[in-house]
């Protein structure tokens, strides 16, 4: 959990969730009233660390939200059986299939933030001031825990300030309109936003949410609600409610991208925050890899808007780690072969791959990038060891690529126990199998993985797990940007340049002339670079979905490198026989089902567009 949950005490009593309309009550067994929880500083604090309690945890593959790039196009993760986003990335997933399902999860978060919210004013042990900042912060994640109900199986029903003693009946529940939905969240994150404070000054609390965490979270709400997928989007319009309301807008409004817009403009402007840079390397390509690893590394640093910090992420970084080249590898978390294709070369700025035929990838000739051949004698840029022979796609890529991406042949990250050459192939160090642990796209993903940490020792590190960051909302602004109707395609490529400078990449519009007026092919690029600078940080998945592309992004054989070879240099082919079956994505699948036990508690709800 984010770092408030080292303050989380078990609280003396039992929370129940029954019938949706009990979804807000809250029964104390035999234990404290809440009139008693609430009359200590103690158990007060202790409850508004339980509403923080249910905030997701996206990286982790088994959390009840988690293995998000898994489920994406992003990463290809190992194992072939057993696991629940093979499911969903094959398109079996019906309203009865239980992964991931968090309504339930998500509305019991909302009641016990309602709970806190009517209740906080009883502790006379906190003052009056404290009392409001601890009121707003229960007001932003119950709005929070909206969205992500929204983002996830489109508009819901809103509880408001209800609590527990107004009773509505089962079947008297449906979902309210879209735009019901946002106008709640949206409010009560400016409501939130008005109280709480702009930074967090003692340490054992970072990871409280700050005037900053409301409005990045509103500028990720209206960017959502600017994208096709919930402004008009032609599968849902007719969708109505048991009230005879319209769920989905019916048209598209083209005024919700300078919503958007202005919302990324409001975190900007608060000019708290900026892109984490290493000081420490002299050499400046050294001193890019390190300013994009340190936005992990350098707990709290000035680019984190809202993170989680993670204490313990064995269960993260033990699956990044290569099989039998070190003590406890599971190889599991890989980036897949589109996102390796993805990062640009660093002399040009170009985007190497333009698309693919058969799995054979279409390269820009002007982006320097080669598929083909080997390099004698090549030295990792950050790792710095002996020269290894590198296949020619590892070799002039962005900063971010050798941050994020353990190649095959590359060394393994550190040297405690030697120098370790990490191969995939058949009869590799880290070698292919068909079953088990063992990497499948010919890459480890080792980005959250600090080099500092002697793994073999059982030194795992930690790291804040950023919910929010200000890159993510550069490229918020830069998109809402070009796609508003008075385009300022000059604020876009301002801020998209902010980023590619701190990965030592030339401007842009210096790397595709072309791009000058031309809002399709900047839409492309922004696209591209949002895929490399926020890989693994759980928005692909839903930038897909949201952008309304998942049917050609989602669909077909997953193709890798050749590590059927025995050799080194054969495994460099690519191939869909390393990992079997296709991903699957119909237009049913942009949003979830609401899953058959809500069904059979609220029988008039309406189910989702082909469910």
């Amino acid at each position: 959990m984010n770092k408030i949950s080292n303050y989380l005490i078990l609280l003396p009593f039992i929370f129940f969730l029954a019938a949706c309309e009990k979804y807000l009550d809250v029964e104390l067994q035999n234990q404290l009233t809440l009139e008693e929880v609430f009359s200590k500083r103690h158990t007060t604090e202790s409850y508004l660390a339980h509403v923080y309690s249910f905030l997701p945890q996206e990286n982790l593959i088994f959390s009840n939200d988690g293995d998000l790039p898994g489920r994406s196009d992003e990463a290809l993760y190992s194992w072939l059986s057993g696991v629940p986003w093979l499911n969903m990335n094959a398109g079996a997933q019906t309203p009865a299939t239980g992964n991931y399902q968090t309504w339930e999860h998500n509305y019991q978060a909302i009641k016990q933030a309602t709970v806190f919210i009517n209740n906080v004013d009883m502790c006379l042990e906190i003052n009056e001031q404290q009392r409001a900042v601890m009121k707003a912060e229960a007001r932003f994640l119950r709005a929070y825990y909206y969205f992500l109900l929204v983002r996830k199986y489109g508009p819901v029903f809103i509880w408001g300030d209800q609590d527990s003693d107004i009773a509505i009946r089962n079947e008297e529940i449906d979902r309210h309109p879209l735009d019901v939905n946002i106008d709640f969240i949206a409010s009560e994150y400016d409501q939130a936003a008005a109280v709480l404070p702009e930074t967090i000054t003692e340490a054992a609390w970072q990871g409280r949410v700050t005037k900053g965490t409301a409005l990045a979270a509103k500028s990720e709400l209206l960017l959502y609600m600017a994208r096709p997928l919930f402004n008009g989007a032609a599968i849902y319009r007719g969708l109505k409610n048991h009230q005879g309301e319209f769920l989905f807008p019916q048209t598209t409004d083209p005024n919700k991208w300078q919503q958007a817009a202005d919302a990324a403009k409001a975190v900007i402007d608060l000019n708290r925050y900026a892109l984490y840079r290493n000081t420490s390397e002299a050499d400046p390509f050294r001193r890019a890899i390190k300013s994009y690893m340190g936005v992990y590394f350098e707990f709290w640093n000035e680019e984190v808007i809202w993170g989680r910090w993670d204490a313990d992420p064995f269960q993260f970084v033990s699956r990044t780690l290569p099989p039998q080249v070190v003590r406890t590898g599971y190889g599991g978390y890989a980036p897949s072969l589109k996102l390796v294709d993805t990062y640009p070369m660093a002399e040009t700025g170009r985007f190497p791959i333009t698309g693919y035929n058969n799995g054979n990838p279409v390269i820009d000739p002007a982006s320097g990038y080669s598929e083909n051949g080997f390099v004698e004698d090549f030295v990792h840029p950050l790792d710095n060891w002996a020269p290894i022979k590198a296949h020619r796609s590892t070799v002039g890529r962005d900063a971010r690529f050798y941050a994020s991406v353990l190649a095959n042949g590359f060394w393994y990250i550190n040297t405690y126990h030697g120098q370790k050459l990490v191969t995939f192939q058949v009869g590799g160090t880290s070698p292919y199998t068909q079953s088990g642990d063992c990497v499948k796209s010919g890459y480890l993903w080792r980005r959250m993985s600090d080099p500092s940490n002697d793994t073999e020792q059982g030194q795992w590190g930690q790291f804040s797990w950023p919910y929010y960051r200000l890159a993510e909302i550069y490229l918020n602004y830069a998109e809402a940007c070009n796609e508003k109707p008075a385009r300022d395609e000059t604020e876009a490529f301002r801020y998209l340049n902010l980023i590619r400078e701190r990965s030592g990449l030339n401007k842009l519009e210096e790397a595709y002339p072309e791009v000058i007026g031309n809002q399709q092919l900047l839409r492309e690029l922004i696209r591209k670079e949002r895929m490399v600078e926020l890989a693994f940080e759980g928005h692909r998945y839903y930038d897909i979905r949201t952008w309304m592309i998942a049917e050609q992004e989602f669909n077909g054989p997953y193709y890798t490198r050749n590590l059927l070879a025995n050799r080194f240099e054969d495994a460099w082919s690519r191939t869909s026989q390393v990992f079997p079956g296709n991903m699957v994505f119909q237009p049913r699948h942009y949003l979830f089902p609401i899953h058959q036990s809500q069904l059979a508690e609220m029988p008039n709800i309406t189910q989702n567009y082909g469910w």
